[in-house]
C-alpha cells in the first residue's frame, strides 16, 4: 500500500468545493481546505504508485478549480 499527501492549489474561493468532490473519490482518505501556500490538503492510498499517480492524473488534476498538485509520498526511513 501506498501513501501520499497531495497538496493542491485552487482558484479564488474554489478550496471548499474542491475538498469536498476529491474527498468522494476512491481511494482518498482525507482532503481538507487549509490556509496557507496551499488552499487543499489530501492524504490518499492506492496499490501502487502508479495506481497513485493514475488517480492523481485522471481523478484528481481533473477536478474542476484545481490550478496546481504537488504529490508527497509517505515514505518509512
Amino acid at each position: 500500500m501506498v501513501q501520499a499527501y497531495i497538496l493542491i492549489q485552487t482558484e479564488v474561493g474554489k478550496a471548499s468545493t474542491v475538498a469536498e468532490v476529491i474527498g468522494r473519490i476512491d481511494g482518498v482518505l482525507q482532503a481538507e481546505d487549509v490556509t496557507g501556500p496551499y488552499d487543499v490538503i489530501v492524504r490518499a492510498q492506492a496499490d501502487t504508485v502508479d495506481e497513485l499517480g493514475r488517480m492523481v492524473v485522471a481523478q484528481v488534476q481533473k477536478v474542476e478549480g484545481i490550478t496546481r498538485t504537488l504529490t508527497c509520498p509517505v515514505v518509512h526511513i
